[in-house]
């Protein structure tokens, strides 16, 4: 009897060529199945972290304020799916100073219409129209009854690119190039639940390298030279703050040496931030908790404090808990997966942590 020249293959090559199971599940919360008056404050509390949000003029809360909002943590960016009713919409300087985050924010609309202004300047968004604004400044808007696809980038994605210095804030993109960017985004959607573990890091660096071509395009260079001088400048120093976190002589003085500002400017720029010790304490608290809430970063807890900067135990102990509500201790006990958290169902949110704020503050580090 004829014997095989091949061996069968074995069970472990078999497993080895199985298809990877999918890296992301949806952080999901919703306001539909709350009582009607009891709709809108749960919706603002969720948000709460981000901006603040208000009915129009002459819509009352018990008329109820049925949202969905699904968030995907790709590691390096969140993407959002919303549906909302008509509202407005801040993020205010008293906002900046309680939560620092920075990211830059893509929302492209499905439907609807959206007005936004910074600085005095008003963009309006729309379908086949992608908006971009800074998380970093001010900005306040309205939108009527929508339906979005949101994109929150961190800033550490372009420390290695002169683009985002010629960043327009809060920009509206109707060009060729950002055809192709709604393309792209409408097949990311299609596809976040079927994403492996190895495709995030893909995705995110092809989505930031899309932005980029995008902001290279001449549609998205013009605007204001001092608004674009401020938005340049601002982006240098918080590339430099974010490259020197270690630093303990990241100071003022030393900032405006490094970049050839004056520190008049220097608290001009941050001045809606809190101020420049202000942003740089908050960059340094964020990302001491992260490295606390990494289940397998070993560091004692003063040597995470030492490397971001902070020369004083007690110093650091104090500040985290001012910012964060419970201590660098007890921030070991917060760690959550960097891609997966269980669906929320629409509880009293008052009463328990935010991931989404989580989320957010956590991103980029």
């Amino acid at each position: 009897m004829e014997r095989r020249r091949w061996p069968r293959s074995s069970d472990t090559a078999q497993e080895a060529s199985a298809p990877l199971p999918p890296a992301l599940e949806p952080l999901r919360f919703s306001t539909r199945s709350l009582p009607l008056s009891d709709q809108f404050a749960a919706w603002q509390t969720y948000l709460a972290p981000l901006m603040d949000i208000r009915l129009p003029d002459g819509v009352s809360e018990e008329a109820g304020f049925p949202a969905d909002h699904t968030a995907w943590n790709l590691g390096g960016m969140l993407v959002v799916q919303q549906s909302v009713p008509p509202h407005s919409y801040a993020r205010s300087a008293a906002k900046l100073r309680s939560n620092s985050i920075d990211h830059w924010h893509v929302v492209l609309l499905r439907s609807g219409r959206s007005w936004t202004e910074v600085d005095g300047k008003v963009s309006e968004g729309g379908p086949g129209k992608v908006e971009l604004r800074s998380l970093g400044h001010p900005f306040r808007g309205r939108a009527t009854d929508s339906q979005s696809l949101s994109v929150y980038l961190p800033r550490e994605l372009f420390l290695d690119t002169a683009a985002v210095n010629d960043i327009k804030n809060n920009m509206v993109f109707s060009d060729t190039y950002i055809n192709l960017l709604i393309d792209y985004l409408g097949s990311l959607e299609a596809k976040l639940a079927s994403m492996t573990a190895p495709d995030l890091p893909r995705v995110v660096q092809t989505t930031r390298d899309m932005l980029v071509t995008c902001l290279s395009s001449p549609a998205g260079n013009s605007g204001p030279e001092k608004l674009q001088s401020n938005l340049a400048l601002m982006e240098r120093v918080r590339r430099f703050v974010q490259q020197n976190l270690s630093s303990q002589n990241l100071t003022p003085d030393t900032i405006c040496r490094e970049l050839g500002i004056s520190r008049t400017r220097l608290y001009q720029l941050f001045e809606s931030s809190g101020g420049v010790l202000h942003y740089i304490q908050k960059r340094r608290l964020f990302s001491a908790h992260v490295a606390l809430s990494d289940t397998v970063n070993r560091q004692q807890i003063l040597e995470i404090a030492t490397a971001v900067g902070f020369t004083s135990a007690a110093h650091f102990s104090r500040a985290f808990s001012k910012e964060f509500g419970y201590t660098p201790r007890e921030a070991r006990n917060v760690a959550a997966p960097p891609f997966l958290a269980r669906a929320v169902s629409p509880v009293d949110i008052k009463d328990s942590s935010n991931p989404f704020g989580n989320w957010l503050n956590s991103l980029g580090h």
